[in-house]
């Protein structure tokens, strides 16, 4: 009998690029990606935390470097993505939460911009280089908010549903070229940005209530997600979403 055999969740000799990887859950793609074995890119606007983040990973034993790069400047994304990856792992995003009552257009458009416009073309650049170097790996950080409502996130939230909306597309356009795209979609993750929601005790409350399993996530929490996704693990999965959200979306 010959036995099937598990597909490698190595990266090994692949090139990943992780935009907003220098902090929070965009770190913690990049520990993983590199963990596996990926040269990892890191890539946010500031030299300082780019270079600690990369400093640390190498310090570790695991291959990096960092970029000094701005995702709402298309023209140095796509500059920045001339050398094709084999993986893009997208964390670079944000977040102005307010009443659908109060939101500015100042905010929208900020939102907006970089969630919805930069996510398009950062995937647009990735996928440009992974059909000339026989396919690849597109994984969006977007939210259970792709999924759900939630209390002063109706801006952040239709982002989030865009972003799942144009993931079924391009899964549909790409799959041909062998690439894969797919999203994470987390619940609240402890990070030093979402400090001012755990600091309010009516959204604490809400997010317990949600939560089935009974606690909110943590950075640790992500990071299988990321290198199942940019594996040969993975290699029949695209056009969906892995939701860590600890059941919030169940009902």
């Amino acid at each position: 009998m010959r036995l099937p055999k598990t597909p490698s969740f190595r990266l090994d000799g692949k090139r990943a690029f992780v935009p907003g990887g220098s902090r929070g859950i965009g770190l913690g793609c990049a520990v993983a990606l590199a963990e596996a074995g990926a040269h990892v890119v890191i890539a946010a606007r500031t030299r300082a935390q780019v270079d600690e983040a990369a400093g640390a990973i190498c310090n570790a034993g695991m291959s990096a470097q960092g970029i000094v790069l701005d995702v709402g400047d298309l023209d140095a994304v796509e500059a920045a993505m001339a050398e094709p990856f084999d993986v893009l792992c997208n964390s670079a995003g944000i977040a102005r939460h307010a009443n659908t009552l109060e939101t500015t257009r100042d905010d929208f458009d900020a939102v907006m911009g970089i969630n919805v416009r930069s996510a398009y073309f950062l995937a647009q650049a990735a996928a440009k280089g992974m059909a000339a170097n026989g396919g690849g790996s597109i994984i969006q950080i977007s939210s259970q908010m792709g999924h759900v409502g939630g209390v002063d996130r109706s801006v952040y939230a239709a982002t989030k549903h865009a972003v799942e909306g144009m993931t079924k597309g391009m899964a549909i356009d790409l799959g041909p070229k062998g690439i894969r795209v797919n999203t994470i979609c987390p619940t609240f993750i402890r990070t030093p940005l979402t400090e001012q929601t755990f600091s309010n005790p009516d959204r604490v409350k809400w997010i317990e209530e949600k939560i089935k399993l009974g606690r909110v996530g943590e950075i640790e929490d992500i990071m299988g997600a990321v290198a199942f996704l940019a594996s040969d693990a993975s290699a029949l999965i695209t056009g969906t979403a892995i939701l860590v959200d600890g059941g919030w979306t169940a009902g």
